[in-house]
């Protein structure tokens, strides 16, 4: 197994509670850490035996494209694509920040972390 991490991707997206943060955006940043057997593509240098980082940017991109209230509901909707998407994908952690969040004072970001498994039926 290894990781790939996908550090600080930035987005500019219409998140949040409040009317203003629907209509004016904010700019949320996302980091993405994967975990893949890497033995394979270490062994052929094909792209086809591991994840294509551009399919995975892809579709975080048009997932923060949708709105939604709650970080929490962005960050489960990005990993339950990618878990469905990339069937390689073993575990994931997710770290989504809302740049500036309007809570009445100076805070740099608000964050959530979450991390799920696939799960195997």
């Amino acid at each position: 197994m290894g990781k790939i991490v996908l550090e600080n991707m930035e987005f500019f997206g219409f998140h949040g509670v409040m009317s203003h943060e629907k209509e004016l955006g904010n700019t949320f940043v996302v980091t993405l850490e994967i975990e893949v057997d890497t033995q394979k593509a270490g062994l052929t240098d094909h792209l086809d035996d591991t994840v294509n980082y551009q399919l995975i940017y892809n579709t975080i991109r048009k997932q923060m494209e949708i709105p939604s209230k709650l970080l929490e509901h962005l960050a489960h909707r990005i990993s339950d694509k990618l878990l469905n998407k990339f069937p390689r994908i073993q575990e994931l952690t997710l770290c989504l920040s809302k740049l500036n969040p309007p809570l009445g004072g100076k805070v740099e970001k608000a964050t959530l972390i979450i991390t799920e498994t696939r799960k195997y039926k």
